[in-house]
């Protein structure tokens, strides 16, 4: 038999591949990756630079990891929707075989090529630990609370098997026909993208590294996770949003470590990952609309004017605006300094969390949309499980918490790097003689707040809890 193992951005690795692992049982193997113009043209490109340029390493490390096993990946440009069945009919294939897709797009795109194939095409799991439809509440519906899914999850998960990667590849079949194939993929430059050097390097071996950096210190997890000048988190996120890891992997390497704070404190992370696709699987319209319907028509703002403050680092307040030029700089925030952000931006600002949302899935390099739509819904208090809307973090108590040494604040704004902790999260309240001293000019080469915390909160709450009770 002859099978099209089609490799597809959310599965770039060999090991735990269970597409390759399926293919390679039952004879021939023919691997491909699609440049889509869906994604890799420069309009697309421009809209998810970091993004692109994880995953055009990712694939470039792929295809070495694959030819140094005596195989070969290869490229074609087009829209897979006409390609992949294309392909299969000029390569004579009995079979495509490939991870599923759980997001809206990735459905609606398999169903219409499922449509126009004439072989079968097999999805496998891979993209979660469970499939996204699988866990669900005793009357069979889908959970709207985090606890109890989690529960359910863990007591489906169990113990889980891992595919080795081959030690070897075969060669393609040799009357498969090369016409009009790539040799590798595009540069960043064909795509009008220069690099940036500080965001994380693509590809299994490099994220291999990174999680067994991280499981060298799981034991510290618990402690450093929220403490945004120490690197205390896994930084595995891109790796899992690409597939350079599989999540099945990743689970059975934290659950056979000593039960720990630590230990059962990750677990319940990737069980978070699981519970923002179960949700989206169920409810793709949270893209759309809000998961609380009592939050439809929201007066949500969309002041350019203070977006832009918030995006570009300009707000006022130092623990807002370090994570907004760290995602700038970097395609990453940490996760607690994300919370931070997203709070000041709903309900300091009224700003709508879809603006947010949108600027985030931009610049992430680990932008997911399932994860990602689930934190802002989260946070502005209008999504599943979420935080209740009349909680508003302060960010002048949650730096002072979260970076008592103003370590991470000093990194993303050096124009502040000498005050001392007493005002690095506040520094209109310092002298003035300690700002001139210090180099500080605020208003000049530092903004004053944008907005008053406790008027900005007494607002957001006063204009939530009129609208949520004109809607009950």
């Amino acid at each position: 038999m002859r099978s099209l193992v089609w490799f597809r951005g959310k599965d770039l690795r060999l090991t735990d591949h269970g597409p390759l692992h399926h293919g390679l049982s039952q004879g021939e193997v023919i691997l491909l990756f699609v440049i889509d113009p869906f994604f890799f043209s420069a309009q697309a490109a421009a809209r998810m630079p970091h993004r692109m340029q994880f995953l055009l390493a990712s694939v470039r490390a792929l295809q070495k990891n694959v030819a140094d096993r005596g195989g070969e990946l290869l490229l074609t440009r087009g829209s897979a929707v006409e390609e992949i069945p294309r392909l299969a009919a000029l390569w004579r294939v009995d079979q495509v075989l490939a991870q599923r897709w759980s997001e809206p797009f990735g459905r609606q795109r398999d169903g219409m090529i499922k449509h126009r194939l004439h072989v079968p095409l097999r999805l496998f799991e891979g993209e979660t630990l469970l499939p996204p439809e699988s866990v669900r509440t005793q009357g069979g519906t889908a959970f709207s609370v985090y606890t109890p899914f989690a529960q359910a999850a863990r007591n489906l998960v169990g113990q889980l098997a891992q595919l080795p990667a081959p030690r070897r590849l075969p060669l393609t079949p040799a009357d498969v026909d090369r016409n009009a194939l790539l040799n590798h993929p595009p540069a960043l430059s064909d795509l009008q993208l220069e690099e940036n050097v500080r965001v994380q390097s693509g590809g299994e071996a490099q994220a291999r590294q990174r999680l067994k950096s991280f499981l060298s210190v799981l034991d510290t997890y618990q402690d450093q996770r929220d403490q945004l000048g120490q690197t205390g988190t896994s930084r595995i996120s891109a790796d899992l949003k690409f597939g350079t890891l599989s999540v099945r992997e990743v689970y059975r390497k934290v659950q056979a470590a000593p039960p720990s704070p630590s230990r059962a404190r990750f677990l319940s992370q990737l069980l978070w990952r699981e519970f923002a696709y179960a949700c989206l699987w169920d409810r793709p319209e949270l893209l759309f609309r809000p998961f609380r319907r009592d939050f439809e028509r929201f007066p949500w703002s969309r002041d350019e004017g203070l977006l832009d403050a918030w995006a570009t680092g300009h707000t006022g307040y130092p623990i807002v605006d370090a994570a907004a030029r760290q995602l700038l700089s970097e395609g990453y925030v940490h996760n607690r300094a994300r919370m931070i952000s997203a709070s000041f931006l709903t309900k300091h600002l009224l700003v709508h969390y879809r603006c947010g949302e949108a600027h985030y899935l931009r610049h992430l390099t680990d932008g997911d949309w399932a994860i990602n739509n689930l934190g802002w819904q989260w946070s502005a208090g209008c999504g599943v499980d979420a935080q209740p809307y009349f909680r508003v973090f302060n960010p002048v108590t949650q730096g002072a918490k979260f970076d008592a040494q103003g370590t991470y604040v000093r990194k993303y704004l050096p124009e502040l790097s000498q005050l001392p902790n007493k005002y690095i999260h506040a520094p209109w309240l310092a002298p003035s003689s300690v700002l001139s001293a210090q180099g500080v000019r605020l208003g000049a080469n530092y903004p004053e707040p944008i907005v008053e915390h406790k008027e900005a909160r007494a607002r957001f709450l006063s204009v939530a809890s009129s609208h949520l009770k004109r809607r009950e």
